[in-house]
């Protein structure tokens, strides 16, 4: 059920970028256009995130069938609904004299949005808060433990031994929007650091062209995208080139679990930089 969980999802997200479209790098404006549920107000997170701004629809309100049904509403015949993984603690009995461990294990659910139903109370209405959003130097500003930041390098690069990033000035960047982008791309590297999250593929100090490297930079991708949101600023720093494209569905279509796993550590990064608290269980979900 876990694999099915991992191939469902991954197959979802393949198919968008057999469109050319890119779900990690779809911008959106601060957190009141993240997908939420309808009943509960709670944001969506990791790579749910992701699955659900794909769809493109105008309100960010989720929820499930059972949720419709309970409020008096319908889904339009015709709609489909769109897959959101949770993770679910199955314990397991350890040998005799041994604590009993409880164990993540992923699961899916299907969720609707408000547009595809009729009959529901209150959609004039939005169940969003009215947080002040913090803007990109703020987030940088007040991110915990922050690694020292160095500008007039000739490239952006986070250097694990050193604990430092490295930026080209910001007159280098045609808009400020690519500057914070970048690092913000470059602080969710460094968030892997021992001291922080004490991520595998920096710790470990993985090679180029390792699979660990790889799954950091698509850490980092996704995390800059969670940044980006948050600080309400687009990133159209976008590749679409048919190369970036297929490098990142060869490795999808040969890792099923890559894509859930990088969303999940890349929203942990997120909230370590925002100064949140986050779940030792990968992505926590609150299932309706």
């Amino acid at each position: 059920m876990q694999n099915q969980a991992y191939q469902r999802i991954t197959d979802r997200i393949v198919a968008t970028m057999e469109q050319g479209r890119i779900p990690w790098r779809k911008p959106w404006k601060g957190r009141k256009c993240l997908p939420r549920n309808f009943v509960s107000s709670k944001e969506y997170r990791g790579i749910n995130v992701f699955l659900l701004l794909a769809m493109d629809y105008e309100s960010p309100l989720w929820l499930t069938m059972r949720q419709v049904n309970k409020l008096g509403g319908n889904v339009r015949k015709g709609e489909r609904a769109c897959p959101v993984v949770f993770w679910k603690r199955i314990k397991v009995d350890e040998k005799e004299g041994e604590k009993t461990r409880h164990i993540p294990i992923l699961r899916y659910y299907h969720v609707f949005n408000v547009s595809q139903c009729v009959g529901l109370p209150g959609l004039g209405e939005d169940p969003g808060d009215e947080a002040v959003i913090p803007g990109p130097e703020e987030i940088v500003t007040k991110m915990p433990e922050r690694p020292p930041i160095k500008h007039g390098m000739d490239k952006a690069f986070y250097a694990p031994m050193l604990d430092l990033v490295g930026m080209p000035d910001r007159g280098v960047f045609e808009r400020i929007e690519d500057y914070y982008s970048t690092l913000f791309h470059e602080l969710t590297h460094s968030t892997g650091h021992p001291k922080r999250l004490n991520r595998p593929s920096v710790a470990e100090h993985s090679e180029y062209g390792t699979d660990p490297y790889c799954k950091e930079e698509l850490v980092a991708e996704m995390g800059a995208a969670f940044l980006c949101g948050s600080a309400g600023i687009v990133d159209r720093t976008i590749d679409n080139s048919a190369a970036y494209l297929s490098n990142w569905l060869e490795r999808l279509r040969s890792d099923a679990a890559l894509v859930v796993q990088a969303a999940s550590q890349a929203q942990k990064a997120a909230d370590f930089i925002l100064g949140q608290s986050w779940d030792e269980t990968p992505e926590p979900e609150v299932v309706p």
